[in-house]
């Protein structure tokens, strides 16, 4: 049976020293009520897919009008015809050292759009705010006044901007949730990390392969060339060398870590300098987060490994695919 875990690089690294352990979330409050399971078994992958075609979503394909390869090899896919409705678990990452000062008016506004994410109201939502380290400001909760009010408290803080670390910890976070929950990771932050030091690019590359979690970036940047939806490369033109490919999303991650991990995890990934643009870029975030598809498959060949993925559309609507673009598999102990 093939398992999607957290493992060390073959090639090693080392790791300075341990970040402080997540605390322990509350307990979920629909815990004990029978939730139908969406999420597939250890044995599949689960990718789930956006299909957007003139900016909206396209809807009613079927399992014929997909094909997905696993490190150039088409798999047998499994298609759920309707859209994700999974509650959602999201941690929202927002930055608040370095410039992050002078964006953070903008930030602390958003509270009522976080209702988005969660949709019928059963989903849960974590606050972690980071500059040289994250600090977990609000443990998951239902109550989006709790998190707001959280918002509103933000202060500025040092000289780092510690995404990688951050994005892990987060991961962590996320990962004490049930797998019935859609986890996503909404990262509010620049575009480049200043100041990880407990995990290298190339092992977050590895995190984020051996997870369901899609992550959401939005970036402070005055770049007008990259705006929503920078959507360009999903994933066709990299080798399916394991080595390769890491090596190649560890340099995307150090040049825009914003971008790379959103990418990495099928998410989707917008800047912004205007309070306006930040509201627009959240609310169609959040929203086509309940809008994709639910594509699942039992690899033919489960090597150990990163595995590149590439999903298209058999017919051309017209439209753009948004999937991950790997995972990590490894063999049972």
């Amino acid at each position: 049976m093939l398992a999607l875990v957290w493992g060390t690089l073959a090639w090693g690294y080392a790791v300075a020293q341990q970040l402080p352990p997540a605390e322990p979330p509350l307990p979920l409050p629909s815990q004990s009520q029978p939730v139908e399971t969406l999420h597939v078994t250890t044995n599949e992958v689960l990718v789930p897919t956006l299909v957007e075609g003139d900016d909206k979503v396209v809807y009613g394909l079927k399992p014929s009008d997909f094909e997905l390869t696993d490190n150039g090899v088409p798999q047998r896919l499994h298609v759920d015809e309707e859209m994700d409705n999974a509650p959602v678990a999201l941690v929202m990452v927002v930055q608040q050292g370095r410039s992050a000062a002078l964006e953070m008016d903008k930030v602390t506004r958003l509270g009522p759009l976080l209702s988005l994410f969660l949709g019928n109201g059963n989903g849960e939502i974590a606050l972690v705010g980071f500059d040289s380290t994250p600090q977990l400001l609000h443990d998951f909760t239902g109550s989006l006044d709790a998190i707001e009010s959280s918002l509103h408290q933000l202060q500025p803080g040092d000289g780092g901007a510690a995404i990688l670390d951050t994005v892990s910890y987060g991961v962590d976070l996320l990962q004490t949730q049930p797998e019935r929950y859609r986890r996503v990771l909404l990262l509010i932050s620049e575009r480049r990390d200043h100041g990880s030091k407990h995990i290298k690019p190339t092992a977050l590359v590895q995190r984020i392969g051996a997870s369901n979690i899609l992550v959401l970036s939005i970036s402070f940047s005055p770049s007008a060339a990259e705006f929503l939806h920078d959507l360009t490369d999903n994933g066709e033109n990299r080798t399916t060398s394991m080595i390769g490919t890491l090596l190649m999303a560890g340099q995307a991650m150090r040049k825009n870590a914003a971008k790379e991990l959103a990418r990495l995890s099928g998410g989707e990934y917008a800047t912004f300098t205007k309070d306006k643009a930040l509201e627009e870029h959240l609310s169609q975030l959040a929203q086509r987060v309940h809008n994709r598809y639910l594509l699942s498959f039992r690899p033919s060949d489960p090597a150990p490994g990163l595995h590149t993925l590439r999903v298209r559309l058999t017919r051309d609507y017209g439209a753009k695919v948004v999937a991950r673009t790997s995972y990590w598999a490894a063999p049972n102990p």
